[in-house]
């Protein structure tokens, strides 16, 4: 889905991945992901949604803590971005 959306743009990656949703529901880089694609859309609140729950769904706190500085990074550009 990231190569689709690098490629086709982030509607053709979140495309691929939204079916996926009820089967990864408990599987965080699948909202970590989601997050990214629905942020490059400019969809922000999803986004936000989106990484909370990986954030939630971590397993360690190394890997909160790196989901955390991702969302931060993607935030900053988008509000840089327009």
């Amino acid at each position: 889905a990231v190569a689709r959306a690098k490629v086709a743009g982030p509607a053709a990656g979140l495309a691929l991945i939204e079916p996926l949703a009820a089967s990864l529901a408990g599987y965080f880089y699948f909202h970590g992901a989601r997050g990214a694609l629905l942020l490059q859309l400019g969809r922000k609140k999803e986004a936000r949604e989106a990484f909370d729950r990986a954030i939630s769904l971590a397993t360690t706190p190394a890997e909160a803590a790196h989901i955390r500085a991702h969302l931060d990074r993607l935030m900053s550009e988008a509000q840089a971005a327009g």
